[in-house]
């Protein structure tokens, strides 16, 4: 088994199979979506056409959504993913949510949790769309000032209760919908159901991958992600590699990759963030230069599935700088990456 060519091409980074941004966030499962340019890009890359404008549309449709789920992190999801994935972390989001206020010194009693869920609520049924100095407005009518601290935590407690998910594509700010207004009602699913069919997708995307990947992935207990594997019990292949067990699903693919690749991969991308296991793509002694121990990721150079360098966009001109010392790069390859990267943010026709 090698785990770098079976993840590069589960994760879509070499010959992609999807055209449409959507069906690549519906296939990755949940995307880690720090960044909101970055985070355009890292599903762009994995489309067979990148092009920033062909995402707009489908965020702005409602096919992908950005929140808090797993991890209580920022992720973008399929839209219509979100009920469900929603209904299977809100303990586990609300529980880290209630510690993070709680180390804070924040307290939101209940009754002030609804009053200002109706203000936003109804500021959006007149606006459709909403930033968050709309919000802050939204309340000064209302005789209510409040710290943007806690005002986000207001803001999440609405994504949790299943008020609020994003709102259209804005250049460099979030901004806020209602959940009824942008996503048609889908039905929730049974526990295990859902379980299997993140794992499912987990496995798909992300494998070869561990049990702990999965566990770190998600953000649920072991015990639960142990019986989404089960569920899948004709559908895992497990492998041994180095005294790791992996999981793969048995549809991977075993072909397509090309030596030679270079990769642009942006910051707090799935390849290295959606794992426990990152030895396999980064070295440990060059893993610093991957992410720190505060889980900041900086974008990274990928040459053949191996983290070799790190770009910046400083003024918006591409640079790289390749730290590994027997990294044989070749340039040809490099600039072709670099230009579609650019292609993609100035190609405006879908």
């Amino acid at each position: 088994m090698n785990p770098v060519s079976a993840r590069l091409l589960s994760q879509q980074l070499i010959c992609p199979q999807f055209a449409s941004p959507h069906d690549v966030v519906a296939w990755m499962g949940a995307m880690q979506a720090q960044e909101y340019r970055m985070m355009r890009w890292a599903v762009g890359m994995r489309t067979k056409k990148p092009s920033a404008a062909a995402f707009e549309k489908d965020y702005n449709a409602g096919r992908i959504v950005r929140g808090h789920l797993f991890r209580t992190t920022w992720q973008l999801v399929a839209g219509e993913d979100w009920y469900w994935m929603l209904e299977l972390c809100r303990t586990n989001a609300l529980r880290g949510l209630a510690g993070w206020m709680k180390s804070n010194g924040v307290h939101i009693p209940q009754a002030e949790q609804g009053t200002i869920q109706q203000i936003f609520s109804d500021y959006l049924e007149r606006h459709r769309i909403a930033l968050k100095p709309d919000f802050v407005a939204a309340l000064a009518e209302k005789g209510i000032a409040m710290d943007d601290h806690r005002l986000s935590y207001h803001i999440r407690l609405g994504e949790y209760s299943g008020l609020l998910c994003s709102g259209d594509l804005f250049p460099m700010k979030h901004s806020y919908a209602l959940v009824k207004d942008k996503l048609p009602v889908q039905r929730l699913l049974p526990k295990e159901e859902a379980l299997a069919l993140l794992a499912r997708k987990y496995f798909r995307s992300h494998g070869p991958a561990t049990l702990e990947d999965f566990v770190w992935w998600s953000g649920l207990n072991s015990s639960e992600c142990k019986n989404g594997i089960e569920a899948l019990q004709t559908e895992l292949i497990q492998e041994h590699w180095k005294g790791l067990t992996f999981f793969r699903h048995r549809d991977s693919r075993a072909r397509g990759f090309r030596s030679g690749t270079v990769t642009l991969l942006p910051s707090y991308d799935e390849y290295l963030i959606g794992y426990k296991s990152r030895h396999v793509a980064v070295h440990p002694d060059h893993a610093h230069h991957a992410h720190n121990q505060r889980g900041i990721f900086w974008p990274v150079v990928l040459l053949d599935g191996k983290v070799i360098g790190n770009w910046s966009v400083p003024g918006g001109k591409l640079q790289v700088e390749i730290f590994h010392p027997e990294a044989d790069l070749h340039d040809e390859s490099l600039q072709t990456e670099i230009a579609l990267y650019h292609q993609f943010f100035n190609r405006r026709q879908l």
